[in-house]
């Protein structure tokens, strides 16, 4: 098993800097042909910082692992809620905008409810499963946050200089050529061996997913959110977590279900509701103590509740 764990970081490590030098070169590209930073944001950016999971879920979903599919998202976005935001918001307390409280996370929590209605079909005839029908509902939904997305980046928009450096077309393509090759291999990488390994020590496919996969996807929403809660950058820290919350569920469980429907697994309804309650929680330490202020009490009770949740994975 130990070459196993070691392929397994390697593909974690593949991945990640894929998705660093598909960004970059796709930015640079981008950038050659007078795109603006607005729409290099909205589409290149956004695809960067979910391609972890959007590569691992399409692998899983083309050879039918279900339970990798879901527990990678669900899992990534407890992740992101309880563990990256708790530890950004003990570093300082996190200032959250408006439109973040009334909006934002309100839509988090409609993707949440969402994946919980078609999974358990209460209004759907399909037999426990995300439909492809059902995928491109979350698609349009995902397509609906996107415009709400510019029009705020219209809104908030400032004109800066380009300082970046100036690349040559060659160097562009490698970038991009090297990012999709990280990302193809390392995505492989990590669902072949958290398989290997779940049957290994006996666990399931879910407790990998939720786990180990899920937090191995997360690294950079994590380096993204305490880089900025360092900085003081409020709304990058708790925008970047909210976001990739929403582009998780609508966009890479829409394309995941539309590649194979998913089939879904009662058991992740304790975990759905686990997210439902962080996402619930954040909402209402907003207007607790300093309103619209993500105390650190609040954020290191993020944590202690994401201790027990692993505690209840790893017992069960």
């Amino acid at each position: 098993m130990t070459l196993q764990i070691f392929l397994l970081i390697l593909g974690f490590l593949l991945l990640i800097k894929g998705s660093d030098w598909l960004v970059e070169g796709a930015s640079a590209l981008a950038r050659k042909f007078n795109v603006s930073d607005l729409s290099i944001g909205l589409t290149v950016v956004a695809f960067g910082t979910s391609s972890p999971e959007l590569v691992v879920n399409t692998f899983a979903a083309f050879e039918g692992h279900h339970d990798i599919v879901l527990g990678n998202i669900i899992g990534s976005n407890i992740v992101n809620i309880f563990v990256i935001l708790g530890i950004a918001g003990v570093i300082t307390p996190l200032t959250i905008q408006r439109s973040t409280i009334s909006k934002e996370i309100p839509f988090s929590f409609l993707a949440i409810f969402m994946i919980y209605i078609f999974g358990n079909d209460f209004f759907t005839s399909s037999t426990g499963r995300i439909s492809r029908f059902e995928g491109f509902i979350l698609l349009f939904f995902f397509s609906l946050f996107l415009i709400y997305v510019y029009k705020q980046l219209k809104v908030n928009v400032s004109i800066q200089s380009d300082t970046r450096i100036q690349r040559s077309v060659i160097q562009i393509i490698l970038l991009i050529l090297s990012g999709l090759a990280g990302l193809i291999i390392g995505g492989r990488l990590i669902v072949v061996n958290a398989v290997q390994i779940a049957q290994a020590i006996g666990a399931s496919e879910k407790v990998i997913a939720l786990t180990i996969v899920a937090a191995g996807t997360s690294l950079p929403e994590m380096a993204t959110t305490i880089t900025a809660a360092v900085k003081k950058n409020d709304d990058i820290a708790i925008g970047n977590i909210i976001g990739s919350n929403i582009f998780n569920i609508f966009l890479i469980i829409g394309i995941s279900s539309i590649i194979r429907p998913v089939e879904f697994n009662k058991a992740f309804n304790f975990d759905i509701c686990f997210l439902s309650f962080g996402t619930i929680f954040l909402f209402i330490a907003m207007f607790t103590g300093k309103r619209k202020k993500f105390d650190r009490w609040e954020a290191g009770a993020f944590l202690v509740f994401y201790a027990g949740y692993l505690i209840y994975l790893l017992r069960g």
